[in-house]
């Protein structure tokens, strides 16, 4: 497979509009990487394309990965982060890239890489302006991501089909889409949280029987107010992106009695005709929680690793930079794993609609979840698949690794599938590496999970 990373991943919507490209693929080529010792296990490619359209002129990093298989027919997948604003390059540095860092690195040193033995280029490319590389234009073509990519997969997917339907060149062999832990409706997401941490056993049967019941038909009272209250405080020291992880950062807030990270959801409880008003801006990988991050700072608990040091030495680097061809800080500005910066407004509409356009369409969609994510908690994501109203023809069923239960799954009429990876947080290729390259590429081939 082939992924693309993309720096800026929230102005992909742009991306039948690309008009020209800063270099050639052969300029384009990486042929070392500071901090890796070795031979690159695939081509790799970086580089700018210029977006049209907008005042001034964009120009979008873009960082290709041809398959290590077999990168003249193994499937092209874009993968896009979450946030709105952060940057694909944590998927490539701490999930499914071809690379890890180095445990321990001397402090104050270039963090080291070594190859990653679950990297997704085992099986795929990533790769998303097939204009510059016009060689693979022919392979299948998915679009993936996770978080707050529940808004950009669908919506992205929508405008390349319209590209196709109405002949727009060069021609995409556009084949479907996968999220992972994605953001998709309000109502369904939001109503999840409270059921979640009951099964979970974060929270009392008291607890969740106030939340359940007053909060739905009262949202706005005291009594709600309090109970959520409760809620918050129960869970106030959990990972929310992954409860079997410490949560790294929040010893300030955790005992406090006033819970100000509380997710959203919290404010969710029932089905509230009227909701409590929201951020319209979320940082830290769709993080629901209310308070605002500094740039590059970790929310509490929401990384599964320590901070996002390596990252932000390794990205920072001027070598680095070089390497890969990125324009310096002093003209890009620094890396961060999350980048206020980025101006994003969002409406309420739920995406449901565009995942029954899609597969009435044909195309095929993976949609899974990390089963301890408590961002986004999977049974919102399984009620929203179920309210598709398809058929199931693969009813729920464990899918297994080594004899080994790894998730469950139910398939739908419509190449529509719901999967849900055991143990896994909200990055499940990033705690789950070896189960997500097992069904990310058994799904791409097109071979039963």
């Amino acid at each position: 497979m082939i992924v693309l990373k993309f720096i800026c991943s929230i102005t992909l919507a742009l991306l039948l509009t690309v008009s020209s490209v800063r270099a050639a693929p052969k300029e384009s080529l990486i042929t070392s990487l500071p901090g890796f010792d070795g031979t690159l296990p695939s081509e790799h490619y970086a580089g700018y394309v210029t977006i049209d359209g907008i005042p001034g002129k964009k120009n979008l990093f873009y960082y290709f990965i041809a398959s290590e298989r077999n990168p003249s027919k193994d499937p092209v997948v874009l993968w896009l982060n979450g946030g709105p604003g952060c940057s694909s390059f944590d998927g490539f540095v701490y999930e499914h890239g071809p690379f890890k860092f180095h445990v321990g690195k001397p402090k104050g040193s270039l963090p080291l890489l070594h190859l990653n033995p679950f990297s997704w280029s085992k099986v795929i490319g990533n790769l998303s302006f097939q204009l510059q590389l016009s060689k693979f234009l022919s392979n299948p073509f998915y679009i993936s991501g996770e978080s707050y990519a529940g808004i950009y997969v669908p919506t992205l997917a929508s405008e390349v089909v319209k590209g196709i339907q109405i002949g727009e060149t060069p021609l995409i062999n556009f084949k479907g889409y996968m999220i992972g832990n994605g953001i998709t409706d309000e109502k369904f997401d939001g109503n999840a949280l409270v059921p979640f941490a009951f099964g979970m056993g974060l929270i009392s049967s008291d607890i969740y029987e106030a939340c359940q019941t007053i909060c739905v038909y009262d949202p706005q009272s005291e009594t709600c107010q309090k109970n959520i209250k409760k809620f918050g405080q129960a869970v106030s020291g959990l990972n929310f992106y992954d409860i079997l992880e410490p949560c790294y950062g929040n010893s300030e807030t955790k005992n406090e009695s006033e819970n100000t990270n509380m997710p959203l959801g919290v404010h969710r409880t029932g089905v509230n005709k009227k909701p409590l008003p929201k951020r319209a801006r979320m940082f830290g990988r769709a993080s629901p929680f209310w308070t605002t991050r500094d740039a590059g700072a970790s929310s509490p608990g929401s990384h599964g690793e320590p901070d996002d040091e390596a990252a932000v030495g390794w990205l920072n680097d001027e070598a680095v930079r070089k390497a890969i061809h990125a324009a310096p800080a002093s003209v890009a500005g620094p890396w961060w794993i999350c980048a206020p910066r980025v101006n994003y407004s969002r409406g309420n509409e739920s995406m449901i609609p565009y995942h029954k356009n899609l597969t009435s369409w044909g195309y095929r969609v993976l949609i899974y979840s990390g089963d301890h994510d408590m961002a986004v908690p999977f049974p919102g994501t399984q009620a929203w698949t179920r309210s598709m109203g398809y058929k199931i023809i693969d009813e729920w069923r464990p899918w297994m690794i080594d004899d080994q239960v790894a998730g469950y799954l139910q398939g739908y009429d419509n190449n529509f599938t719901f999967l849900t990876i055991k143990g896994a947080g909200h990055m499940v290729a990033q705690t789950k590496p070896r189960e997500a390259l097992e069904f990310y590429s058994h799904w791409l081939d097109g071979k039963p999970i």
